[in-house]
């Protein structure tokens, strides 16, 4: 039997997907508008007060393209927004997420009830 090289697995993952029709399921951020701003969010999640709204003015979001704030408790969570239109942020960094919503809650549950402390913007 041949070995499975990572072009033959990625490229069977592909077909897969597409005679599933779950290729569109694979890519959250699609042509369809994906730029869109997010609406505002206030609800308690855990225990834990999270908010979001666009942001206004000349803040360390707009160098970011952002353009929107999230808080936890008050305080801000640093997030930004990736070019395929997915969120992280600076407490998961490496987890991206569909919304700045999704961005807070998975900073909720990565705290794990430790208060969230001021990011320093520079």
């Amino acid at each position: 039997m041949p070995e499975l090289s990572r072009r033959n697995a990625l490229t069977a993952a592909a077909v897969l997907a597409t005679s599933a029709g779950t290729l569109s399921a694979l890519t959250p951020a699609s042509a369809a508008g994906h730029h869109a701003s997010p609406g505002t969010f206030d609800e308690v999640y855990k225990g834990r007060r999270i908010q979001g709204r666009p942001a206004t003015g000349s803040g360390h979001h707009n160098h970011h393209g952002a353009g929107y704030a999230v808080f936890v408790d008050g305080v801000e969570l640093h997030v930004m927004r990736n070019a395929d239109g997915s969120w992280i942020s600076v407490v998961s960094h490496y987890d991206p997420v569909p919304t700045p919503r999704a961005a807070a809650r998975a900073a909720v549950d990565e705290l794990q009830g430790a208060p969230l402390l001021p990011f320093p913007a520079n």
